[in-house]
Order: structure tokens, then C-alpha cells, then sequence
């Protein structure tokens, strides 16, 4: 047999233990010309060789050992991880049926009696490193395969939640045109309405003065007179006059909030706004907040710090999608009574927007696991698990980061990093 056929065989190791030492050197002999052969006198130094920095591919093992023999060194290797799937080979001279059937059911490969035979030796030695080789390509195979596996399935997961986004932002998309349709046409209207009423309101108001002007001179109705003056008491004309005003001024300015309610809506969602494009992420924090406004104005104390930042070339309907998530979470982890602060502000050729809460914290051992997809503490019907999810991969979009601190009890700071400048692939369009 051409033992210099096969590469395996010229690069294994091979492990020689038995108390003998001719035996040893007999052996040894044979094999180092084909192999890297190494030898063990006693059943413990065989261990520990075996768990050691250079395992061998293979032992060639005496059965017959003083203090441990053979069966007992097999026994301990094929109980240990490291050392289970090593072959091994008994060498003895015992050549009973059952001594042989022992060796097989404790987990050795094979079982060579002496005297030794070269060819014999060599042919089993090669034969079982051939096989070794072939479990241990297909265990890495395996262990390929399940990471290929794992891999795709958190592609496919990451790809339906992109969808299950793109889904849910034309959902809002659609229905912001159709809130704006429904209430613009109202709101027109009623803002037409207010102004109208104003110019009537001040027209009354100074046909009022000019009949005040006169009631000093008439005199000659004096029954008249007092009648004018008891009703203007009764009404409280005076109240009136203030009151009036002010209604119609909060009237206009309640429309107005409805308006710009809506645009912000509108701008949130919009399709012409998923380009890229340069943009006021401190602009963009305000129209978010007043979508979130109501999630956080009955219980959260809204402390604004934003800095002087420059406009960033971005997705900006998608980092407002992650200023919403982020939100949404810091007034969700607020049970009773607490407080969120926006903070803004640029470090070198990046910005950032960190949003903190007084709220509950996450546990340390949450921390790591917090970004993945549909990992969620929060009790059922309350959350899905994508929001943080869904952002941490726009982040990423925008060549990003998002840092978190936490802490039990005292609450949690999300701090998101975005690069001024657009990321290399992405073609850059003049601002207008």
C-alpha cells in the first residue's frame, strides 16, 4: 500500500500508548515514517496528551496496563467532549472473543492483536484516519449548513419585517390622505368661518361703542335708559367684550393645531419623503412628537434640549419612524409618572439624538437581546417585538449606531449616532 497517496495520512497523529517500551519503539518505528507518531507509557499521561494543545487524530491503545489499563483510558476519553471522537485502536495480546467484544461495545474502532503486522497496522491506521476525516468534514458540513440555516432564517425574518414596515408605513400613508381629505375639508370651513366671524365680531363691537358714545345724552327716555343699563349689567357686557375675543383667538389656534396635526401626519408617512434627502432632524423630532403627543402628555413631563445641528442626509421618514419607536417605548415604560428628555447635538462629523426616560429600566440580562426581532417584555397585546427591531436596522441603513444605557428603577437612554454626510453608495442630490 502507497501510504503517500493520501494527504490526511501524512499530516495525522498518531498516539502510541503501552507500558512496554519496545513495544513502543516497534511501533513508533513503523509508523513515523508515515505519520507523526507519539508515545504514552501509562494510562495517564495517554489523558493527557489527549486533552492536551495537540490532540492526536488517532491512538493506537495497549490493553494490558499497570494501575489503568486500557478499558478505563477508552472509558474516560469517550466521556469527555474533547476527547469522545478521537479513534481508537486497541493493540493486545488478548485475543478472546469477549475481550475483543469489551473494546467494541466501551467504543474503540477496532481491535489488533499481536504480533504486529505491518501492513496490517498501516491499514487499519489509515483506514480509520480516512474515516475520521470523513466525520469530522461532515460534522463541520453540518455545523455549516446550521449556521447557512440560522443565517437565512434571519434574513427571511429580517425581509418580513422590512415588509410587515413597508406594509404598515402605506397603511398609515393611506390613512393619513384619507384623515387629510376627511378633515381639511372641515377645517377649511370652520377656519373661513372664525375669520368671518371675527370681522362681524369687531363690526358689532364698534357699533356697541358708538351707541355707549351716545347713551350719555339720552336723557329724555329715562325709563329707556335704565332698561339699557340693567341689561348691560345682566349680560355683563363688559365680560362679553373680553370673552368674545378670546374664544374666537383659541378657536383659530385649535384649528390650527388640528392642521398642522395633519400635515405632520401627512409629512410622517408621506411616499415623496422616503428619499434621500438633507434634512432638520430637530423639525423632524417635533412633527413625530406631535403624532406621539398623545401617548405621552397625560402621564410624562416632555423636556425638550435640542441642540444646534446641522441638516443630515438621511431617510427622514424612517428616522422618524425610529424617534416614534423610541418614544413610544420611553412613555410605555413610565407607569404612573415620569419624565422624557430629548436631547440633541453634534460631535465631530456626526450627530445625535438621545431620548430618555424615568421609566422601569431593563434588566442587564434583557440588554443583549433587546434588537431582536419579536423579543418583547412587554405583557401580550402590548407590543409586537419589531419596533426596536425595525429601527436598529434604518439606523443601520444610515451607516448609524444606537447606544443604550439602563438601569432597574431609574430608567433608560436610547442615544442614536447618524453621519452628517450620506453613506458612499448613495447618490446625493443638490438641496434646493
Amino acid at each position: 500500500m502507497d501510504m503517500n497517496t493520501t494527504e490526511v495520512s501524512t499530516r495525522a497523529r498518531i498516539l502510541i500508548v503501552d507500558d512496554d517500551a519496545w513495544n513502543l519503539e516497534v511501533l513508533s518505528a513503523m509508523l513515523q515514517p508515515h505519520y507523526d507518531a507519539m508515545a504514552a507509557p501509562s494510562g495517564e499521561l495517554a489523558l493527557q496528551i489527549a486533552t492536551g494543545s495537540s490532540p492526536p487524530d488517532l491512538i493506537l491503545l495497549d490493553v494490558l496496563m499497570p494501575g489503568m489499563d486500557g478499558y478505563e483510558v477508552l472509558t474516560r476519553l469517550r466521556n469527555s467532549p474533547a476527547t469522545r471522537d478521537i479513534p481508537v485502536i486497541f493493540i493486545t495480546g488478548l485475543d478472546a472473543a469477549e475481550d475483543e467484544e469489551k473494546g467494541l461495545k466501551l467504543g474503540a474502532v477496532d481491535y489488533i492483536t499481536k504480533p504486529y503486522c505491518l501492513p496490517i497496522i498501516l491499514g487499519r491506521v489509515h483506514t480509520q484516519l480516512e474515516l475520521k476525516h470523513a466525520r469530522d468534514g461532515l460534522r463541520d458540513q453540518n455545523a455549516y449548513l446550521e449556521a447557512e440555516v440560522e443565517k437565512r432564517l434571519k434574513e427571511n425574518q429580517l425581509v418580513q419585517n422590512q415588509l410587515l414596515q413597508s406594509e404598515k408605513k402605506a397603511a398609515i400613508g393611506q390613512l393619513a390622505t384619507g384623515i387629510a381629505h376627511e378633515i381639511n375639508n372641515p377645517v377649511g370651513f370652520v377656519t373661513s368661518n372664525l375669520k368671518t366671524l371675527d370681522i362681524y365680531k369687531r363690526d358689532i363691537l364698534e357699533i356697541l361703542d358708538a351707541y355707549e358714545a351716545l347713551e350719555p345724552a339720552c336723557t329724555s327716555d329715562k325709563t329707556a335708559l335704565l332698561k339699557i343699563r340693567s341689561l348691560k349689567q345682566q349680560k355683563d357686557l363688559d365680560f362679553l367684550r373680553s370673552d368674545i375675543c378670546q374664544l374666537i383667538s383659541e378657536s383659530q389656534q385649535g384649528m390650527a393645531r388640528v392642521a398642522k396635526i395633519v400635515s405632520d401626519l401627512k409629512d410622517f408617512a408621506h411616499a415623496e419623503n422616503r428619499e434621500w434627502l438633507w434634512a432638520d432632524l430637530n423639525s423632524g423630532l417635533d412633527s413625530t412628537l406631535n403624532i406621539v403627543r398623545n401617548e405621552i402628555k397625560y402621564h410624562c413631563t416632555l423636556n425638550k434640549a435640542y441642540g444646534d445641528i446641522p441638516k443630515v442626509y438621511c431617510m427622514v421618514s424612517q428616522l422618524n419612524q425610529v424617534f416614534l419607536n423610541l418614544l413610544v417605548n420611553a412613555a410605555q415604560a413610565i407607569p404612573e409618572k415620569g419624565d422624557i428628555t430629548i436631547r440633541t447635538g453634534q460631535v465631530g462629523d456626526e450627530v445625535f439624538i438621545a431620548i430618555s426616560d424615568t421609566g422601569s429600566g431593563i434588566p442587564a440580562e434583557t440588554l443583549p437581546r433587546i434588537f431582536e426581532p419579536f423579543f418583547t417584555t412587554k405583557p401580550v397585546g402590548k407590543g409586537t417585538g419589531l419596533g426596536l427591531a425595525i429601527s436598529f436596522d434604518i439606523v443601520q441603513k444610515h451607516k448609524g449606531r444606537i447606544e443604550v444605557e439602563s438601569s432597574v428603577e431609574k430608567g433608560t437612554t436610547f442615544t442614536v449616532w447618524l453621519p452628517i454626510n450620506p453613506p458612499a453608495e448613495v447618490a446625493v442630490k443638490t438641496e434646493s
